[in-house]
């Protein structure tokens, strides 16, 4: 691998913040462009590390080890968790620097999520909610074991439909 996954650490809060949001917009996944304010959410990354696990994925090949990438991880039932209840867990903002992909970034984000999840005591499954246009993401999603809950898909906005999978363990 030409790459590590670690806890992010403060001095990268906005590297990680900028990438993720660049991620979102080049990708068209966010409603209003740059005046989505969920655009602010994915930027503040103090926020989530200070109230979940975030994950960044270091360049091995970049002698700075440049971050290229990162992960929200959440228990169920925390600030964090939007599907996930108590005894679950739950994935959110992954974002893979678009010179990044294609290296199997993204697949290792979601794997070290998962040994996270099942590493707690008492978790039965790791969740995730994506958009439909996410078709990449839905791949590398079914292709580790990930099923479809339809019956779990919202909306956080109106007319904004999100997709959820579970892996049950």
């Amino acid at each position: 691998m030409d790459f590590t996954i670690r806890a992010v650490r403060p001095e990268e809060y906005e590297v990680l913040g900028e990438l993720t949001g660049r991620a979102y917009l080049d990708d068209g996944l966010l409603t209003y462009g740059t005046e989505d304010s969920y655009l602010e959410v994915l930027r503040d990354t103090a926020r989530r590390a200070r109230e979940s696990e975030v994950l960044v994925v270091e360049d091995a090949r970049d002698a700075a080890g440049r971050i290229v990438g990162g992960v929200t991880f959440a228990r169920g039932g925390t600030p964090w968790a939007d599907i996930a209840v108590p005894g679950e867990a739950e994935f959110r903002m992954l974002a893979v620097a678009r010179e990044a992909r294609g290296r199997g970034i993204g697949e290792a984000l979601v794997r070290a999520c998962v040994d996270r999840a099942r590493a707690l005591p008492g978790c039965a499954r790791i969740v995730l909610s994506t958009g439909a246009g996410m078709v990449a993401a839905h791949r590398i999603y079914e292709r580790m074991g990930f099923v479809r809950t339809p019956h779990r898909d919202w909306e956080p906005i109106p007319d904004h439909s999100l997709r959820t999978y579970s892996l049950d363990f």
